[in-house]
């Protein structure tokens, strides 16, 4: 644990110095949010959501881009060290293996989310056959959570899903599709909870945090270390991403990180404790949800306005109210997942 609290430390000096010169960078590419209307998935304008972040155009994003890359070469780079000094590795399932579904869900799902940003950013610098609108994404997305499920079953030979006070459920081929869902499904919730300064970022450290805790518990070395390293690069972002926020993650780090998210939870074997302990990210994407599902089938809007976040805003919430609220909120899903992660 001394070692992995090192590793923590080194990440978090590693991306405070070079993030406010990778702020600057961003600033100078122009790779800024745009002060333009945005629109919801039907195309339709939504005058409530830039009511409220208009304010927030021209801030820097892709902070995701930063904590990525740091990450993975801080994880390559601890891995030799643990060669070098002879250290103890263990882990539950075969290193490589453990490895290579990190590493290409955290990557992968970032390169995803950084087309989509500079799509977003620069327009007609991505021309190239497709734009990536919802449905587009959400494809590519699918895509993706496949391959890793699939490695998830075959490779790891994950198959079954551990509920509290329940016996196991074997699920078979059909955790392929199961875990498909889990990670799509918490790529796209990190990504609508990332919409308020420090939001979605300080939810995940806390959720990060309960995971470590159960990864070192099972002396996973691998995995507790990626955690170690993800976790000190974000405090570090979190510094400059609280209001008022100077740079934002973009859809590269929002999809990469719900994603990899969802993936370390089913690794841990903990599908149940993923969605308490993200549970704030499940309530923000369920109330998208039902907004969606309201004006596709019923022509209308269900609530007033979604997700939680921007209701909350709308009936008079501040910003940082809400953030710090929402942060107590998962600290107590943390402790409630970590309890329910611990039941036999």
């Amino acid at each position: 644990m001394v070692v992995l609290l090192g590793f923590l430390i080194f990440a978090f000096l590693v991306n405070s110095f070079l993030l406010i010169p990778f702020i600057n960078l961003l600033y100078k590419l122009r790779f800024q949010r745009k002060k333009q209307k945005t629109r919801d998935i039907f195309l339709r304008l939504t005058p409530i959501f830039d009511k409220f972040h208009r304010q927030k155009a021209g801030t820097p994003v892709g902070g995701g881009v930063l904590i990525i890359t740091t990450t993975i070469i801080l994880f390559f780079f601890s891995l030799l060290i643990f060669r070098y000094f002879w250290l103890p590795v263990t882990s539950v399932y075969p290193l490589k293996i453990e490895i290579k579904i990190l590493i290409f869900t955290f990557l992968s799902f970032g390169l995803l989310g950084l087309y989509d940003d500079i799509k977003k950013t620069f327009p007609g610098m991505t021309d190239i056959g497709f734009g990536l609108r919802f449905f587009q994404k959400l494809f590519l997305e699918i895509i993706l959570a496949l391959i890793i499920s699939f490695w998830l079953f075959r490779d790891v030979e994950i198959g079954v899903v551990n509920l509290p006070f329940f016996k196991p459920i074997d699920l078979g081929i059909f955790f392929v599709p199961f875990a498909s869902f889990v990670i799509v499904s918490f790529a796209n919730a990190f990504n609508i909870s990332d919409g308020l300064d420090g939001l979605a970022a300080g939810l995940l450290m806390i959720a990060l945090a309960a995971f470590w805790i159960i990864s070192a518990s099972i002396l996973d070395t691998p995995l507790s270390t990626f955690i170690a390293l993800w976790l000190g690069g974000l405090i570090a972002f979190l510094y400059f991403n609280v209001y008022p926020a100077r740079i934002f993650l973009g859809d590269v780090g929002a999809l990469s990180f719900g994603a990899t998210f969802a993936v370390i939870g089913l690794l841990l074997g903990k599908t149940f404790a993923l969605v308490v302990i993200g549970g704030l990210f499940v309530i923000e994407a369920a109330s998208s949800l039902i907004q969606i599902l309201g004006k596709r089938y019923l022509k209308r809007k269900i609530l007033k306005v979604a997700p939680l976040h921007l209701w909350l805003q709308e009936i008079g919430w501040e910003e940082p109210k809400i953030v710090t609220r929402a942060w107590l909120a998962g600290i107590i899903l943390a402790f409630l997942g970590l309890f329910l992660a611990m039941i036999r």
